[in-house]
Protein backbone atom coordinates (compact mmCIF):
# COMPACT_ATOMS: atom_id res chain seq x y z
CA UNK A 1 0.00 0.00 0.00
CA UNK A 2 1.31 3.30 -0.63
CA UNK A 3 2.80 5.82 1.65
CA UNK A 4 0.36 8.97 1.90
CA UNK A 5 2.94 11.11 4.12
CA UNK A 6 4.21 13.22 2.17
CA UNK A 7 1.00 14.69 2.01
CA UNK A 8 0.07 14.44 5.71
CA UNK A 9 -2.29 11.42 5.06
CA UNK A 10 -2.53 8.01 5.61
CA UNK A 11 -5.19 5.51 4.86
CA UNK A 12 -7.13 5.03 7.98
CA UNK A 13 -9.17 1.97 9.30
CA UNK A 14 -12.48 3.46 9.47
CA UNK A 15 -15.60 2.07 11.80
CA UNK A 16 -18.92 2.21 9.94
CA UNK A 17 -22.25 0.51 11.57
CA UNK A 18 -23.71 -2.17 10.88
CA UNK A 19 -25.76 -2.23 7.85
CA UNK A 20 -29.18 -2.87 9.63
CA UNK A 21 -28.27 0.40 11.72
CA UNK A 22 -30.37 3.28 9.42
CA UNK A 23 -28.66 5.76 8.75
CA UNK A 24 -31.58 7.99 9.56
CA UNK A 25 -30.83 7.18 12.81
CA UNK A 26 -27.27 6.59 12.91
CA UNK A 27 -25.72 9.94 11.39
CA UNK A 28 -26.24 13.36 13.21
CA UNK A 29 -25.38 17.15 12.02
CA UNK A 30 -22.00 18.27 13.21
CA UNK A 31 -22.17 19.66 16.85
CA UNK A 32 -21.04 23.32 15.96
CA UNK A 33 -24.57 23.62 14.44
CA UNK A 34 -27.90 25.15 15.61
CA UNK A 35 -26.12 26.08 18.62
CA UNK A 36 -28.97 28.19 19.68
CA UNK A 37 -31.85 25.66 19.06
CA UNK A 38 -32.57 23.22 21.57
CA UNK A 39 -35.28 22.31 20.03
CA UNK A 40 -33.75 21.27 17.04
CA UNK A 41 -31.16 18.87 18.99
CA UNK A 42 -34.66 17.52 21.41
CA UNK A 43 -36.25 16.39 17.35
CA UNK A 44 -32.78 14.76 16.89
CA UNK A 45 -32.68 12.76 19.93
CA UNK A 46 -36.27 11.57 19.04
CA UNK A 47 -35.32 10.56 15.68
CA UNK A 48 -31.88 8.58 17.03
CA UNK A 49 -33.39 6.68 19.70
CA UNK A 50 -31.24 3.13 19.15
CA UNK A 51 -27.81 3.28 18.74
CA UNK A 52 -26.81 6.63 17.01
CA UNK A 53 -23.67 8.80 16.93
CA UNK A 54 -25.52 11.54 18.66
CA UNK A 55 -24.66 9.31 21.58
CA UNK A 56 -20.93 9.89 20.90
CA UNK A 57 -20.82 13.49 20.94
CA UNK A 58 -21.64 16.81 21.90
CA UNK A 59 -23.67 19.22 20.53
CA UNK A 60 -22.28 23.20 21.56
CA UNK A 61 -25.67 24.00 22.30
CA UNK A 62 -24.94 21.94 25.80
CA UNK A 63 -21.44 23.14 26.00
CA UNK A 64 -21.71 25.59 29.42
CA UNK A 65 -24.63 23.78 30.83
CA UNK A 66 -23.70 22.80 34.42
CA UNK A 67 -24.36 19.00 33.33
CA UNK A 68 -21.25 19.10 30.61
CA UNK A 69 -19.08 17.02 32.65
CA UNK A 70 -21.98 14.02 33.49
CA UNK A 71 -22.81 14.42 29.69
CA UNK A 72 -18.70 13.45 28.35
CA UNK A 73 -18.83 10.51 31.05
CA UNK A 74 -21.59 9.25 29.36
CA UNK A 75 -20.33 9.87 25.87
CA UNK A 76 -16.94 7.97 26.91
CA UNK A 77 -19.53 5.15 28.19
CA UNK A 78 -21.19 4.93 25.36
CA UNK A 79 -18.06 4.48 23.17
CA UNK A 80 -16.94 1.81 24.84
CA UNK A 81 -20.20 -0.11 25.08
CA UNK A 82 -20.66 0.36 21.07
CA UNK A 83 -16.82 -0.53 20.56
CA UNK A 84 -17.75 -3.80 22.92
CA UNK A 85 -21.59 -4.73 21.97
CA UNK A 86 -20.92 -5.18 18.56
CA UNK A 87 -22.27 -1.80 16.77
CA UNK A 88 -19.81 -1.74 13.90
CA UNK A 89 -18.52 -3.46 11.42
CA UNK A 90 -15.21 -5.39 11.03
CA UNK A 91 -13.11 -1.87 10.27
CA UNK A 92 -12.68 -1.20 6.85
CA UNK A 93 -8.96 0.37 5.79
CA UNK A 94 -8.78 2.58 2.81
CA UNK A 95 -10.55 5.75 2.18
CA UNK A 96 -13.90 5.87 0.88
CA UNK A 97 -15.58 8.18 -1.55
CA UNK A 98 -18.71 9.53 -0.16
CA UNK A 99 -21.84 11.88 -2.36
CA UNK A 100 -23.69 14.11 0.04
CA UNK A 101 -27.23 15.15 -1.81
CA UNK A 102 -28.59 18.12 0.43
CA UNK A 103 -32.22 18.86 1.01
CA UNK A 104 -31.29 21.60 -1.60
CA UNK A 105 -30.86 19.07 -4.00
CA UNK A 106 -27.06 20.07 -4.57
CA UNK A 107 -24.29 17.41 -4.33
CA UNK A 108 -21.31 17.51 -2.58
CA UNK A 109 -18.72 14.91 -3.66
CA UNK A 110 -15.84 13.81 -0.47
CA UNK A 111 -13.07 11.83 0.12
CA UNK A 112 -12.92 10.16 3.56
CA UNK A 113 -9.27 10.53 4.60
CA UNK A 114 -6.67 10.74 8.20
CA UNK A 115 -4.51 13.43 8.03
CA UNK A 116 -1.29 13.83 10.10
CA UNK A 117 -1.64 16.52 12.93
CA UNK A 118 1.82 16.91 12.61
CA UNK A 119 1.58 18.50 9.06
CA UNK A 120 -0.85 20.65 10.35
CA UNK A 121 -0.60 24.09 11.91
CA UNK A 122 -3.46 26.84 12.58
CA UNK A 123 -1.49 29.29 13.51
CA UNK A 124 -1.21 32.78 11.13
CA UNK A 125 1.06 32.21 8.49
CA UNK A 126 2.37 28.46 8.95
CA UNK A 127 3.73 27.22 6.11
CA UNK A 128 2.38 23.76 6.83
CA UNK A 129 0.70 21.46 4.10
CA UNK A 130 -2.51 22.25 5.95
CA UNK A 131 -3.47 25.27 7.44
CA UNK A 132 -6.73 27.02 8.61
CA UNK A 133 -8.84 28.75 6.30
CA UNK A 134 -10.04 32.01 9.22
CA UNK A 135 -8.91 32.96 12.37
CA UNK A 136 -8.60 30.33 15.33
CA UNK A 137 -9.94 31.60 19.07
CA UNK A 138 -7.45 29.79 21.48
CA UNK A 139 -10.08 29.99 24.04
CA UNK A 140 -11.89 27.90 22.27
CA UNK A 141 -10.08 24.75 22.19
CA UNK A 142 -9.68 24.02 26.26
CA UNK A 143 -13.50 23.07 26.66
CA UNK A 144 -12.88 20.59 23.96
CA UNK A 145 -9.92 18.92 24.79
CA UNK A 146 -11.76 17.90 28.08
CA UNK A 147 -14.13 15.86 25.73
CA UNK A 148 -11.37 14.39 23.45
CA UNK A 149 -9.27 13.18 25.93
CA UNK A 150 -9.86 9.94 27.18
CA UNK A 151 -12.49 9.20 24.77
CA UNK A 152 -11.88 5.89 22.65
CA UNK A 153 -13.38 6.78 19.57
CA UNK A 154 -13.47 10.05 16.85
CA UNK A 155 -15.69 11.31 14.38
CA UNK A 156 -15.60 13.67 11.89
CA UNK A 157 -16.95 16.95 11.15
CA UNK A 158 -14.03 18.34 9.68
CA UNK A 159 -13.97 19.23 6.09
CA UNK A 160 -10.84 20.09 4.07
CA UNK A 161 -10.44 22.16 0.93
CA UNK A 162 -8.64 20.89 -2.06
CA UNK A 163 -7.34 23.45 -4.65
CA UNK A 164 -7.95 21.22 -7.66
CA UNK A 165 -9.69 23.22 -10.56
CA UNK A 166 -9.00 20.18 -12.90
CA UNK A 167 -10.78 17.82 -10.51
CA UNK A 168 -8.11 15.11 -10.61
CA UNK A 169 -8.48 14.09 -7.16
CA UNK A 170 -12.23 14.02 -5.45
CA UNK A 171 -13.60 13.81 -8.87
CA UNK A 172 -11.47 11.31 -10.55
CA UNK A 173 -11.61 9.45 -7.80
CA UNK A 174 -15.53 9.20 -7.71
CA UNK A 175 -15.62 8.38 -11.89
CA UNK A 176 -13.57 5.31 -11.00
CA UNK A 177 -15.09 4.20 -8.00
CA UNK A 178 -18.68 3.88 -10.28
CA UNK A 179 -17.01 2.36 -13.07
CA UNK A 180 -16.38 -0.19 -11.12
CA UNK A 181 -20.21 -0.88 -10.35
CA UNK A 182 -19.39 -1.96 -6.85
CA UNK A 183 -21.82 -2.18 -3.89
CA UNK A 184 -21.64 1.13 -1.46
CA UNK A 185 -20.40 0.83 1.61
CA UNK A 186 -23.05 3.01 3.12
CA UNK A 187 -26.13 4.57 1.76
CA UNK A 188 -29.41 6.23 3.05
CA UNK A 189 -31.26 9.26 3.71
CA UNK A 190 -30.57 11.67 6.60
CA UNK A 191 -32.14 12.91 9.27
CA UNK A 192 -34.69 15.96 10.03
CA UNK A 193 -34.58 16.00 5.85
CA UNK A 194 -31.19 16.92 5.19
CA UNK A 195 -30.81 14.93 2.12
CA UNK A 196 -28.81 11.92 1.50
CA UNK A 197 -25.48 10.13 1.62
CA UNK A 198 -23.35 7.47 -0.33
CA UNK A 199 -20.15 5.98 0.13
CA UNK A 200 -18.29 3.91 -1.38
CA UNK A 201 -14.85 1.88 -0.64
CA UNK A 202 -11.46 3.50 -1.98
CA UNK A 203 -8.99 0.51 -2.15
CA UNK A 204 -6.46 -0.98 -4.31
CA UNK A 205 -5.16 0.45 -7.27
CA UNK A 206 -7.86 3.38 -6.66
CA UNK A 207 -5.41 4.39 -4.10
CA UNK A 208 -2.49 4.41 -6.76
CA UNK A 209 -5.01 6.60 -8.25
CA UNK A 210 -5.29 9.11 -6.00
CA UNK A 211 -1.60 8.97 -5.20
CA UNK A 212 -0.79 10.38 -8.44
CA UNK A 213 -3.27 12.89 -8.01
CA UNK A 214 -1.89 14.08 -5.10
CA UNK A 215 1.59 14.19 -6.15
CA UNK A 216 0.79 16.55 -8.73
CA UNK A 217 -1.83 18.46 -6.93
CA UNK A 218 0.85 19.16 -4.52
CA UNK A 219 3.50 20.24 -7.46
CA UNK A 220 0.85 22.71 -8.47
CA UNK A 221 0.63 24.02 -5.03
CA UNK A 222 3.74 24.54 -4.01
CA UNK A 223 4.99 28.26 -4.13
CA UNK A 224 7.64 29.92 -5.69
CA UNK A 225 9.63 29.86 -2.07
CA UNK A 226 9.31 25.93 -1.71
CA UNK A 227 6.62 25.17 0.84
CA UNK A 228 3.29 23.28 -0.28
CA UNK A 229 0.00 24.37 0.52
CA UNK A 230 -2.12 21.17 -0.43
CA UNK A 231 -5.23 21.56 2.47
CA UNK A 232 -7.51 24.42 4.09
CA UNK A 233 -9.53 23.68 6.76
CA UNK A 234 -13.25 24.87 5.14
CA UNK A 235 -15.04 23.69 8.55
CA UNK A 236 -14.44 22.18 12.26
CA UNK A 237 -11.20 23.95 12.53
CA UNK A 238 -11.20 24.24 15.65
CA UNK A 239 -12.29 20.75 16.11
CA UNK A 240 -8.85 19.74 14.21
CA UNK A 241 -6.87 22.08 16.25
CA UNK A 242 -8.43 20.72 19.43
CA UNK A 243 -7.16 17.15 17.80
CA UNK A 244 -3.87 18.61 17.56
CA UNK A 245 -3.64 20.00 20.98
CA UNK A 246 -4.46 16.71 22.60
CA UNK A 247 -1.92 15.45 20.36
CA UNK A 248 0.84 17.73 21.14
CA UNK A 249 0.00 17.55 24.75
CA UNK A 250 0.61 13.51 24.76
CA UNK A 251 3.41 13.53 22.42
CA UNK A 252 5.29 15.93 24.96
CA UNK A 253 5.12 13.66 27.55
CA UNK A 254 6.00 10.94 25.25
CA UNK A 255 9.36 13.07 24.03
CA UNK A 256 10.12 13.62 27.72
CA UNK A 257 10.85 9.66 28.01
CA UNK A 258 12.92 9.44 25.67
CA UNK A 259 10.61 8.33 22.69
CA UNK A 260 11.45 9.94 19.23
CA UNK A 261 8.82 11.30 17.32
CA UNK A 262 9.32 7.99 15.11
CA UNK A 263 8.47 5.80 17.83
CA UNK A 264 5.24 7.53 17.61
CA UNK A 265 4.38 7.47 13.96
CA UNK A 266 1.87 4.68 14.78
CA UNK A 267 -0.06 6.64 17.43
CA UNK A 268 -3.50 6.89 16.92
CA UNK A 269 -4.26 9.95 18.46
CA UNK A 270 -1.22 11.39 15.84
CA UNK A 271 -4.02 11.30 13.10
CA UNK A 272 -7.56 12.59 12.04
CA UNK A 273 -10.32 11.40 10.01
CA UNK A 274 -11.58 14.12 7.69
CA UNK A 275 -13.28 14.64 4.51
CA UNK A 276 -11.54 16.50 1.36
CA UNK A 277 -13.85 18.14 -1.09
CA UNK A 278 -12.31 20.01 -4.17
CA UNK A 279 -13.11 23.98 -3.62
CA UNK A 280 -13.94 23.74 -7.38
CA UNK A 281 -17.05 21.42 -6.54
CA UNK A 282 -20.23 23.14 -7.65
CA UNK A 283 -22.52 21.16 -5.05
CA UNK A 284 -20.14 23.16 -2.33
CA UNK A 285 -21.87 26.57 -1.72
CA UNK A 286 -19.85 29.69 -0.66
CA UNK A 287 -21.82 32.48 1.16
CA UNK A 288 -20.36 35.61 1.97
CA UNK A 289 -21.12 36.49 5.45
CA UNK A 290 -22.51 39.94 6.48
CA UNK A 291 -21.64 42.56 8.75
CA UNK A 292 -24.27 45.19 10.58
CA UNK A 293 -23.02 48.05 12.60
CA UNK A 294 -24.73 49.35 15.26
CA UNK A 295 -23.90 52.89 17.17
CA UNK A 296 -22.04 54.25 14.38
CA UNK A 297 -22.70 57.34 11.72
CA UNK A 298 -22.93 55.85 8.61
CA UNK A 299 -21.25 58.61 6.26
CA UNK A 300 -18.35 58.37 8.97
CA UNK A 301 -18.33 54.72 8.00
CA UNK A 302 -18.09 54.74 4.54
CA UNK A 303 -15.37 57.59 3.95
CA UNK A 304 -13.24 55.57 5.91
CA UNK A 305 -13.69 52.40 4.41
CA UNK A 306 -13.09 54.34 1.18
CA UNK A 307 -9.87 55.64 2.58
CA UNK A 308 -8.68 52.92 3.39
CA UNK A 309 -9.96 50.36 0.58
CA UNK A 310 -9.68 52.67 -2.70
CA UNK A 311 -12.52 53.06 -5.25
CA UNK A 312 -15.29 55.15 -5.44
CA UNK A 313 -18.69 55.45 -3.30
CA UNK A 314 -22.33 55.72 -5.77
CA UNK A 315 -25.19 56.60 -4.35
CA UNK A 316 -27.97 53.77 -6.15
CA UNK A 317 -31.32 53.73 -6.28
CA UNK A 318 -33.20 50.54 -4.60
CA UNK A 319 -31.88 47.60 -2.66
CA UNK A 320 -32.24 44.99 -5.80
CA UNK A 321 -29.72 47.30 -7.57
CA UNK A 322 -27.54 47.38 -4.72
CA UNK A 323 -28.08 43.81 -4.55
CA UNK A 324 -27.07 43.01 -8.27
CA UNK A 325 -23.86 45.48 -7.98
CA UNK A 326 -22.07 43.49 -5.01
CA UNK A 327 -23.41 40.02 -5.93
CA UNK A 328 -21.66 40.29 -9.09
CA UNK A 329 -18.68 41.19 -8.43
CA UNK A 330 -15.82 40.40 -6.26
CA UNK A 331 -14.71 43.38 -5.11
CA UNK A 332 -17.87 45.95 -4.18
CA UNK A 333 -19.46 46.62 -1.00
CA UNK A 334 -23.14 47.59 -0.49
CA UNK A 335 -24.01 49.69 2.58
CA UNK A 336 -27.60 50.48 3.79
CA UNK A 337 -28.69 52.28 6.51
CA UNK A 338 -31.47 54.88 7.52
CA UNK A 339 -31.39 58.84 7.88
CA UNK A 340 -33.00 61.01 10.92
CA UNK A 341 -35.82 61.12 8.41
CA UNK A 342 -36.68 57.06 8.28
CA UNK A 343 -35.68 57.55 4.72
CA UNK A 344 -33.68 54.14 3.49
CA UNK A 345 -30.24 55.18 1.74
CA UNK A 346 -28.09 52.62 -0.41
CA UNK A 347 -24.85 52.97 -1.30
CA UNK A 348 -22.27 50.95 -3.33
CA UNK A 349 -18.06 51.15 -2.65
CA UNK A 350 -16.85 50.11 -5.43
CA UNK A 351 -12.88 48.93 -5.81
CA UNK A 352 -10.04 47.21 -7.27
CA UNK A 353 -9.37 44.74 -4.71
CA UNK A 354 -8.11 41.40 -6.29
CA UNK A 355 -8.12 39.38 -2.97
CA UNK A 356 -10.48 38.22 -1.26
CA UNK A 357 -13.30 41.09 -0.19
CA UNK A 358 -13.54 40.04 3.66
CA UNK A 359 -9.49 39.55 4.00
CA UNK A 360 -9.52 43.24 3.11
CA UNK A 361 -12.61 44.84 4.89
CA UNK A 362 -12.74 43.35 8.55
CA UNK A 363 -9.10 44.72 9.36
CA UNK A 364 -10.49 48.25 8.56
CA UNK A 365 -13.89 48.03 10.40
CA UNK A 366 -11.65 46.48 13.14
CA UNK A 367 -9.78 49.79 13.16
CA UNK A 368 -12.45 51.98 13.22
CA UNK A 369 -14.08 50.29 15.89
CA UNK A 370 -11.28 50.79 18.10
CA UNK A 371 -11.78 52.68 20.91
CA UNK A 372 -15.89 52.98 20.45
CA UNK A 373 -17.07 51.68 23.20
CA UNK A 374 -20.90 52.47 22.11
CA UNK A 375 -20.52 50.89 19.21
CA UNK A 376 -20.64 46.88 17.84
CA UNK A 377 -20.56 44.65 15.08
CA UNK A 378 -22.20 41.36 14.31
CA UNK A 379 -22.61 38.50 11.55
CA UNK A 380 -25.07 37.75 9.51
CA UNK A 381 -26.15 35.53 7.06
CA UNK A 382 -28.66 35.72 3.98
CA UNK A 383 -28.98 39.43 2.18
CA UNK A 384 -32.66 39.97 2.75
CA UNK A 385 -31.00 40.38 6.79
CA UNK A 386 -29.15 43.21 5.27
CA UNK A 387 -31.31 45.08 4.35
CA UNK A 388 -34.02 44.00 7.39
CA UNK A 389 -31.04 45.50 9.77
CA UNK A 390 -30.40 48.35 7.59
CA UNK A 391 -33.54 50.08 8.05
CA UNK A 392 -33.20 50.18 11.95
CA UNK A 393 -32.05 53.38 13.50
CA UNK A 394 -28.34 54.00 13.93
CA UNK A 395 -27.76 49.90 12.22
CA UNK A 396 -25.41 50.04 9.41
CA UNK A 397 -25.40 46.75 7.35
CA UNK A 398 -22.59 46.26 4.82
CA UNK A 399 -23.37 44.08 2.12
CA UNK A 400 -20.35 41.52 0.79
CA UNK A 401 -19.43 40.00 -2.74
CA UNK A 402 -19.43 36.44 -3.42
CA UNK A 403 -16.58 34.48 -2.23
CA UNK A 404 -13.55 34.25 -5.13
CA UNK A 405 -12.80 30.48 -5.15
CA UNK A 406 -10.52 31.37 -7.69
CA UNK A 407 -8.65 33.68 -5.13
CA UNK A 408 -9.20 31.65 -2.01
CA UNK A 409 -5.95 29.72 -1.40
CA UNK A 410 -3.71 32.84 -2.88
CA UNK A 411 -4.85 34.72 -0.06
CA UNK A 412 -4.40 32.59 2.40
CA UNK A 413 -1.37 31.41 1.31
CA UNK A 414 -0.37 34.72 0.95
CA UNK A 415 -1.32 36.86 4.14
CA UNK A 416 -2.47 34.10 6.44
CA UNK A 417 -6.31 32.94 8.21
CA UNK A 418 -9.00 35.00 6.97
CA UNK A 419 -10.78 37.52 9.61
CA UNK A 420 -13.47 35.48 11.65
CA UNK A 421 -17.12 34.93 10.44
CA UNK A 422 -15.83 35.26 6.74
CA UNK A 423 -17.69 33.00 4.92
CA UNK A 424 -20.73 30.08 5.21
CA UNK A 425 -19.98 26.49 3.47
CA UNK A 426 -23.73 25.97 2.82
CA UNK A 427 -26.59 25.91 5.11
CA UNK A 428 -26.72 23.92 8.65
CA UNK A 429 -28.16 21.59 7.43
CA UNK A 430 -26.00 21.21 4.62
CA UNK A 431 -22.54 20.30 6.80
CA UNK A 432 -21.17 17.46 7.04
CA UNK A 433 -22.73 14.85 9.42
CA UNK A 434 -21.40 12.49 11.69
CA UNK A 435 -21.34 8.53 9.92
CA UNK A 436 -17.40 7.48 10.02
CA UNK A 437 -15.26 6.57 13.41
CA UNK A 438 -12.39 5.74 13.90
CA UNK A 439 -10.04 4.40 17.52
CA UNK A 440 -7.88 6.75 19.29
Amino acid sequence: MKNFSPFGLIVPEILLPKKEIPLKQWAVVACDQYTQDRDYWKRSEAEAAGASTLHLILPEVYLNDQDKPQRIQQIRSAMKSYLAEGIFREPYEGFIYLERTTQYGRVRKGLMVAVDLESYEWKPFSKALIRATEATIPDRIPPRMEIRRGATLELPHIMLLVNDKAGVLVEACGKAVKSQSVAPLYQGDLMMNAGSIVGYSVDGSLLDSCYTALEQLAQENTSALGDTFLFAVGDGNHSLATAKAVWDEFKEKELATGKSLADLEACALRYALVEIVNIYDEGLTFEPIHRVLFGVEAASVMDFCQSKLGGAVEAVASAEELASLVEHSTNNFGFVFVDKSGTQHFYCLKTEIKELAVSRLQPVLDEFLTGKADSEIDYIHGSDEVFRLGAQDGALSILLPPVAKDSFFGTIGGGGPLPRKSFSMGEASEKRFYLEARKI
